[in-house]
């Protein structure tokens, strides 16, 4: 009969950053079991002229309820994405106590009050039923965290709330997630002090569990903020993930300079690593302050307004006769995308080498950010082809084999014999984002996840292996 199957006379980029090489990959009950010449095999599909790559690992999303209401997961499979990491910014689907409504914020990450969890394990139990098309891996948020153990999060924890907060991490990391993440520039977690954080990410000792952070401050005090995720890692003696690292307001562009040389400095001295997306504007939940920042301003979702969104902020706000703010405070909750950022800033960031690829985009606003279906093509084409900010290897590079180090993913990220065969096939000379927001990219021509077709949502809750959080 052969094996499942075979992909012929195939461009390989293997993901390790090396040159490609043309030659033909067999697939047989998930791994991949030759590289070389041709095999017979129950499908075989001509690679002649395109480009194979190990599955995308988007690293940076909010799909956790996604992947149950979606799970399809069409907006990351037709991109190439065969794994995402979820529970991003602080933000996770649990734990979350039972009958509690979810602060504002938190439609970032939900379709609505009910797509939360009382436990991790419930959490996951769900995920598993409902057999989504990827391969995911869980970190818990922190936020998330003091929900569950504080009434009022406008406060610091004090020592009783902080233990709950960490019984509840070891429940979590005991079942199966990968680490903390930190969103400590929202209003759930902004009164957090570093002792907090510092004592929660002790627990990962144990599980060689990663401190994922969203900053305190990416605008103004991205200098200092960039200290203090430091100084949290070196005092939890667990690896850092700077999330989404950019500086917005034109005030200071050109600050990744001086944060990219504070992280290499201390790279030296402690596990770092950064992720980013290939884009100048943002997207998140709509406050006062972040409109005053200065930028165009694009609604994407508002709970009492649904008709505002994809409009813009200052054209509503004049429709109705009100000051910016007084047009923020009607749309909320809501949220937005903020053209704050710059080229320069973003290139520098997307070139440092121990910065890989996220999408982070949100899933159930009505009018998404294009990175939520668009990130990673768009680095191949727009980034690497057209302005040659990167180089494909090291492109597909930052997409597969860094991610899966640093996330400690067990046999993917690279094409070698015994690995997970989850695949990206290719046309580097045609691969580019979408037209609109509602067209998806074009030049993928396989995705496959665990040796089969994406449709066949063949998709795997993942491990992380790494054996040490230390240099």
């Amino acid at each position: 009969m052969g094996y499942d199957l075979s992909i012929h006379d195939v461009t390989i980029f293997d993901g390790t950053g090396a040159e490609s090489y043309v030659a033909s990959v067999t697939v047989n009950l998930g791994k991949i079991v030759s590289i070389g010449a041709p095999e017979k095999a129950r499908c075989t599909i001509d690679g002649h002229g395109l480009a194979l790559a190990p599955g995308f690992i988007d690293v940076h999303t909010h799909d956790d309820v996604a992947l149950i209401a979606t799970p399809d997961m069409r907006n990351k499979i037709r991109q190439g994405v065969t794994t995402v990491v979820t529970g991003l910014c602080g933000y996770s689907a649990a734990p979350f106590p039972k009958g509690k409504p979810p602060p504002q914020e938190y439609g970032i990450l939900l379709r609505n009050n009910q797509d939360t969890f009382e436990t991790f394990s419930d959490y996951l139990e769900a995920v598993e039923k409902a057999r989504p098309a990827l391969n995911w891996l869980p970190l818990v948020g922190h936020s998330t965290l003091r929900i569950a153990a504080m009434e009022d999060l406008n406060r610091t924890a004090n020592d009783e709330e902080i233990c709950t907060m960490s019984r509840l991490l070891r429940d979590a990391m005991e079942v199966g997630a990968a680490g903390l993440s930190t969103g400590l520039a929202y209003d759930m977690a902004v009164h957090a002090q570093e002792d907090e954080i510092v004592y929660l990410a002790r627990n990962l000792q144990e599980f060689a569990g990663l401190h994922v952070t969203h900053i305190r401050d990416e605008a103004d005090g991205l200098i200092d903020a960039t200290m203090e995720a430091l100084r949290i890692g070196r005092r939890a003696n667990v690896g850092t993930v700077f999330s989404h690292h950019k500086t917005i307001g034109s005030q200071n562009w050109g600050a990744t300079q001086e944060s990219l040389e504070i992280i290499d400095n201390a790279s030296s001295q402690q596990e770092i690593a950064l992720d980013a997306y290939p884009y100048t504007f943002s997207s998140t939940s709509l406050t006062p302050a972040r409109a005053r920042r200065g930028g165009k301003v694009t609604i994407t979702r508002s709970d009492p307004m649904p008709s505002a969104a994809g409009r813009d902020l200052d054209e509503i706000a004049k429709e109705l006769g009100f000051t910016t703010d007084q047009a923020v405070e009607a749309l909320m909750p809501a949220g937005a995308l903020f053209h704050s950022m710059c080229e320069d800033d973003v290139c520098r960031v997307l070139s440092h080498p121990k910065c890989m690829i996220g999408s982070d985009g949100l899933p159930f606003d009505p009018v998404p950010h294009p990175r939520l279906t668009d990130s990673f093509p768009r680095v191949l084409g727009h980034y690497v082809r057209d302005h040659k900010v990167l180089t494909l290897p090291e492109a597909i590079r930052k997409m597969t084999s860094l991610p899966a180090q640093v996330f400690g993913l067990k046999s993917r990220g690279v094409i070698e014999l015994g690995n997970a065969a989850d695949l990206v096939l290719f046309d580097p000379s045609r691969i580019r984002e979408g037209v609109s927001l509602s067209n998806f990219a074009n030049g993928i021509e396989a995705v496959i996840v665990n040796g089969v077709g994406a449709d066949k949502r063949s998709g795997q809750r993942l491990r992380s292996h790494r054996s040490s959080t230390v240099v």
